[in-house]
């Protein structure tokens, strides 16, 4: 399947867009689990889990990338960080 192929869809699986072109931008010192993300051929983005490259792929129009990634940079994430910190897991 090509990544212009009409039948890319929202939660499809990873592996059918292939195995080459995907990117961990937001890769770190978190033992390698990190999102990546594909650009396809259509201006859409797929992402994946890297722990799970067969799970399913998220598709985003570049609006959508674009509006997360800068919301993130706001700050509109922090509330969300902070009850997902680790230390209030006990």
């Amino acid at each position: 399947m090509t990544s212009t192929d009409s039948h890319v869809y929202n939660g499809m699986p990873a592996t059918d867009l292939g195995e080459q072109g995907w990117e961990s931008p937001w890769s770190g010192p978190n033992g390698g689990q990190c999102a990546q993300t594909k650009l396809l051929g259509d201006g859409r983005v797929a992402l994946r889990q890297s722990t799970d490259p067969a799970g399913p792929a998220l598709i985003y129009t570049p609006q959508e990338i674009a509006a997360f990634v800068a919301g993130t940079k706001h700050g509109l994430a922090d509330p969300l960080a902070a009850r997902l910190s680790p230390d209030r897991w006990d």
